[in-house]
Parts: C-alpha cells; structure tokens; sequence
C-alpha cells in the first residue's frame, strides 16, 4: 500500500525503500485522473484492521452479526486513534450474507440491515444466491428503496 501510494503521487515517483522492497522509482504512467481508492476487506484485528486505519478508504466486513461487527468496528475505530486518523472518513461496509438475501426472505433482510446502519454501515454488498441472477435481482429491487432510507 505504501508503494500505490508513493506510486499515485505524480510529485513522489522517487525511489522506495520498505522492509521487503528497494525500488528505484515507484513511476505510474500514465498517472489516474483521480487517486484511486481503496477499499480493504476483512476482519482480522491486528493486521488487517490497521491496514484499513493506516491506508484504506473503506473497510469490507464480514456481516456475521451486528454484534460482530461492532465489535470489528470498535478495534477499527482504536487502530485509527493510534495511527491519527480520522474514524468517520472511513467507509464501512460489509458482504451481506448472514443468512444470504433473496427474494423470500427480503423484508427480514431490510431489518437486518437497519441494525448494521445505525452502527454507520454504509453498504451492504450482497450476491444472487438462487436461481437466475437476473431474477434475483427483480426479486430483490424492491428492497432498494427500503434500504436506502436506512442511511
């Protein structure tokens, strides 16, 4: 990440030097148009939750339980306070999947997600379980607006 970073920075293509690679340049051509964010998924507590502190743009959680997560949220919001990063720049979303969304169970899915919201779950990714992707999605669109009133 330390690399992408200097890497994105058109001012900073000069050399890199971390613990595992010495670079001579960390040249990107032709340079985005916009930095390119960053999103790190995963739960793990010292490793991973530090590096969404330290260089993410959002974090990805696994959404077991909103007990879970704001238990995850908790350690991400310590790791930024350690590092001086501002918690609430952070994007946090999770992968939906606890138990997975479709068409049968979508009015529970939308409580579900009420309670991983008021924790400041911005996003909620969810997959087509069953079936016709195309279906699935028809079957859960009308789930969309409910969703987004959640926010």
């Amino acid at each position: 990440m330390r690399i992408c970073r200097q890497m994105w920075d058109a001012q900073d293509n000069g050399p890199f030097e971390g613990k595992y690679y010495q670079l001579a340049e960390t040249l990107c051509s032709p340079q985005p148009i916009n930095r390119p964010k960053v999103l790190i998924g995963g739960g793990g507590e010292r490793k991973t939750l530090r590096l969404v502190a330290q260089y993410g743009d959002a974090c990805n959680l696994f959404g077991s339980s909103p007990a879970d997560v704001e238990h995850k949220l908790e350690v991400l919001r310590r790791h930024c306070d350690d590092v001086g990063r501002d918690y609430d720049d952070i994007r946090k979303t999770i992968i939906a999947n606890n138990p997975r969304p479709n068409p049968e169970n979508r009015d529970d899915f939308v409580r579900q997600m009420a309670d991983y919201a008021k924790l400041g779950i911005e996003t909620a990714i969810v997959t087509p379980t069953t079936g016709s992707p195309a279906a699935w999605i028809d079957g859960m669109a009308p789930a969309v607006p409910q969703l987004a009133e959640l926010g």
